[in-house]
């Protein structure tokens, strides 16, 4: 198996490390996280360093994955993997054994297809995204770069979602309906028309 760092250490990175011990592709060096956590664990794999470290790091292993999540904003996951993509580690694509992948749609790299997950045929899914568990990206659906596609959302055919958008768990996409860029998608929420750039559409 070939090595690789987590970089992030929270709640979503647990999630990432199930889905890579059960893939059996990768064995986890250990992750970087924020100052206080360097030198505890995360589901027995240590904290080894912060950002900073990521140089030194690149030694230890070639593959890095970001697994900060991303809720309120993806400005942090955007950073994470253009640095590394620049410090030269490679990015790559994790695809839980539980989830479905057709052979004729495409994932990007960085991007992690969680648990229950489907991506269906001509689906296309950009670089580092989450399509989180039991997300289902139907046939002919575009998703941009840096997106998170909540647990248990429905995105229907030839839909298109823009960079660093946000889908909250148990939305739904119309067919064919375009999602703009950095827009946040609540939880729970029916979408049946285009939405604007920048748009939140919140519960109420």
């Amino acid at each position: 198996m070939e090595p690789i760092i987590l970089v992030g250490s929270g709640g979503h990175a647990r999630a990432c490390i199930d889905i890579i011990e059960q893939q059996g592709h990768f064995s986890i060096v250990g992750l970087v996280g924020i100052p206080h956590e360097v030198g505890t664990s995360v589901l027995g794999y240590p904290v080894l360093g912060t950002d900073a470290d990521l140089p030194g790091l690149r030694q230890k292993s070639p593959n890095a994955l970001v697994t900060v999540g991303h809720i309120k904003t993806p400005a942090p996951r955007i950073r994470l993997f253009e640095s590394l993509a620049k410090m030269g580690f490679c990015l790559p694509t994790i695809l839980s054994p539980r989830a479905y992948v057709s052979r004729h749609a495409s994932v990007g790299k960085g991007t992690i297809v969680m648990h229950g997950a489907l991506v269906n045929a001509a689906a296309s899914v950009g670089h580092n995204c989450i399509l989180n568990t039991h997300a289902v990206v139907e046939h002919d659906v575009v998703i941009a770069d840096h997106c998170h596609v909540s647990t248990t959302t429905v995105i229907n055919s030839g839909a298109q979602v823009g960079a660093g958008t946000f889908i909250g768990s148990n939305s739904s996409l119309r067919e064919l309906v375009k999602v703009g860029k950095n827009c946040l998608i609540g939880m729970g929420q029916r979408v049946l028309s285009d939405v604007e750039d920048g748009s939140r559409i919140l519960n109420r």
